[in-house]
């Protein structure tokens, strides 16, 4: 094979079209590289690169010279090397043009960008790092360019469900939070922290890809925590105009405020007035509903916390925290043993009340239709407030306060289970990067893990 035959063969694997083509390839084995020289034909006329700009034919000024890392060839390093022309543009001046093989101002080729990200969303970025033979920074500098850009081209017009949780960082009190679309089932935000603020970075990203945050969410699921209660009723929802609110009490109207909690109605429609009626434009306030999962959990603590406090006067309940906290169809031969063993009438343990307590209530998310529930629940509460089980009568006080959410579950059925996968998919890369060096790295992993963003793929490049 001819020197001819292989530029041909280098050019089409690299895919080059004219006036670009391979003008020589030169290998170092010593110093295990492999160098393609690319050059464009003599009085070749080029685009003008500013964005907007018509002029398709625009003479070279002069050239640089530049070199792009490439996939490796076999066991050696890659490098295109290429004088890239600088253009004359009669509207905007002399500027560098955009070559078809890399993005404007990478070292790298888009195959080899492309591959960074594949790798990046298998492994963690210190042995991918190694594995190409560069530092992690600038592989971390890739999937932030990509990352961003893909994130920039979404529209979150369309979103009406949301589910919000955070996820753990770092040791201690260092969390992300996240939101999904529960509908396409994707990372639409993350950001440090889990406070209010959250919600409300949320609102300005979703107002950023098109999104109404005001108006457009109608249903939230979350758990109970204060934080994101307080975020959802102040940044998700349109209160009335207090011009509104004035107008109508000067007409004698009974206004009732929206309240920080649960207990919140999906719109405020007409006000109550003494004689004339008065109405109020109609007010958007999306549905919170309570994750089952968080709610039972509520109910397992106050099954421990009885637990805890018998165990001082009663020895056989040490070590047996799982046999109450666990499924009963999760439980090994030796656990359903041990609980069938401590739930004995003669036994007379106030945690195996408070177990049939929490089982009951599991029996509310099992009624067929939302009435059914919230009979069975009020039901529920009137028995456990007579428990004599100072944590079941609080935790019968923490179902009444959130009452509204919790009953909502029975119509929507939505669930975090979604993010709790998520969650796991997410702390399993963090385990496997050992921890990354900053909130901000690993808000770049969950997009890419999570986000199902359009990233470049190789056949589409």
């Amino acid at each position: 094979m001819n020197d001819l035959d292989v530029f041909g063969l280098f050019g089409l694997a690299l895919g080059l079209t004219p006036p670009w083509a391979v003008t020589s390839v030169d290998f170092d084995y010593e110093g295990g590289k492999l160098q393609v020289r690319l050059d464009f034909d003599r009085g070749s006329r080029f685009l003008c690169p500013c964005e907007g700009c018509t002029q398709s034919a625009c003479p070279v000024h002069d050239t640089l010279e530049k070199s792009w890392r490439h996939l490796d060839f076999f066991e050696y390093q890659a490098f295109l090397i290429a004088r890239v022309p600088r253009v004359d543009c009669v509207t905007h001046g002399v500027h560098l043009v955009a070559v078809p093989w890399a993005r404007t101002g990478s070292g790298f080729t888009l195959l080899m960008e492309v591959a960074m990200l594949t790798f990046a969303k298998q492994m963690p970025i210190a042995p991918l790092a190694k594995m190409a033979r560069v530092h992690d920074t600038r592989i971390w500098r890739v999937l932030e360019h990509h990352v961003g850009l893909s994130r920039s081209s979404l529209d979150f017009s369309d979103v009406t469900k949301v589910g919000c949780d955070e996820t753990s960082a770092k040791r201690g009190h260092d969390y992300v939070s996240l939101f999904m679309d529960l509908e396409k089932r994707r990372v639409m935000f993350a950001t440090p922290g889990k406070d209010a603020d959250t919600v409300n970075a949320f609102a300005d990203d979703l107002a950023a890809h098109g999104g109404h945050p005001k108006t457009q969410v109608q249903e939230v699921c979350c758990d109970m925590s204060p934080a994101f209660i307080k975020g959802i009723t102040e940044h998700l929802a349109e209160q009335p105009e207090k011009e509104a609110v004035d107008g109508c009490t000067s007409a004698h109207t009974t206004v009732e405020p929206i309240t920080v909690g649960s207990n919140i109605p999906p719109v405020l429609d007409v006000l109550s007035t003494e004689g004339d009626e008065a109405t109020l434009p109609v007010v958007h306030q999306p549905q919170i509903i309570f994750d089952r999962y968080h709610v039972v959990a509520k109910a397992n603590e106050a099954v421990d916390e009885v637990r805890r406090n018998e165990s001082k006067t009663r020895p056989e309940l040490k070590r047996s925290r799982y046999v109450w906290l666990k499924n009963e169809t999760n439980l090994t031969a030796k656990q359903r043993e041990q609980l069938t063993w401590l739930t004995r009438p003669s036994m007379r343990l106030e945690t195996a009340r408070a177990a049939r307590w929490r089982d009951d209530f599991n029996g509310f998310y099992d009624q067929s239709t939302p009435q059914e529930a919230e009979d069975y629940l009020q039901s529920w509460c009137y028995g456990a407030k007579r428990s004599r089980l100072q944590p079941i009568k609080d935790f019968v006080a923490t179902v009444e306060a959130h009452w509204d959410g919790i009953i909502a579950w029975q119509r929507s059925r939505l669930s975090n289970g979604l993010l709790e996968g998520t969650n796991s998919l997410i702390q399993a890369a963090k385990r496997r990067a050992r921890g990354y060096r900053s909130n901000e790295k690993m808000i770049t992993i969950i997009y890419l893990i999570a986000g199902k963003l359009p990233l470049p793929e190789i056949h589409t490049i």
